[in-house]
């Protein structure tokens, strides 16, 4: 999955043979905050950075319909001290630092997600940007405090534009570093 948080929109991408192809994109309902990261518990901002869901982090008896967590915060996070907890894409169309996908939407998207750890996945990937990583839209963003940070994100959106197969991230020095999987 791939989050823009800009265009509001939630992309699920599925692997059909060797690389994923886009199956859909959704319209986020709701959405709360403006663009970069969540620094601290109740600041209303959606995360940006690369994140993992495994199926312990399933709801079905969510307070919203269904809901998973996004696993927020990741090692980065932890490494910049951002703290926080239960951010969430859900059901309904309002949203404190979640992504309301409204009931309909979320059924779908649950459906799949739950569908595939049935299969034998053993979990799958959330990677949330704050708009569509392009050269243009960083340099309309380069007077923003987040730009560093964000030229960081775009080599990992940037592999996966380029190859369709999401590249393997960890966190060194507090930065995400990038391996390609071909």
């Amino acid at each position: 999955m791939r989050v823009l948080k800009k265009e509001r929109q939630l992309e699920l991408w599925v692997k059909q043979r060797e690389s994923f192809v886009l199956l859909n994109s959704y319209f986020i309902a709701g959405t709360s905050g403006e663009l970069g990261p969540k620094l601290r518990q109740r600041d209303g901002q959606i995360p940006e950075g690369f994140y993992f869901v495994t199926p312990r982090q399933m709801n079905r008896k969510s307070n919203f319909h269904l809901s998973f967590n996004i696993g927020y915060p990741n090692q980065y996070d932890r490494a910049h001290n951002r703290i926080g907890n239960l951010i969430m894409v859900h059901g309904s169309n309002v949203s404190a630092g979640c992504m309301a996908m409204t009931n309909d939407k979320i059924e779908e998207i649950y459906t799949l997600a739950d569908a595939a750890f049935k299969g034998g996945q053993r979990f799958f990937r959330i990677h949330i940007f704050p708009f569509k990583m392009t050269d243009t839209a960083l340099q309309q963003n380069s007077d923003n405090s987040w730009h560093p940070f964000w030229k960081n994100l775009k080599i990992g959106y940037r592999i996966f534009e380029d190859t369709k197969l999401p590249p393997n991230v960890t966190v060194k020095d507090k930065t995400y570093h990038f391996e390609n999987k071909d």
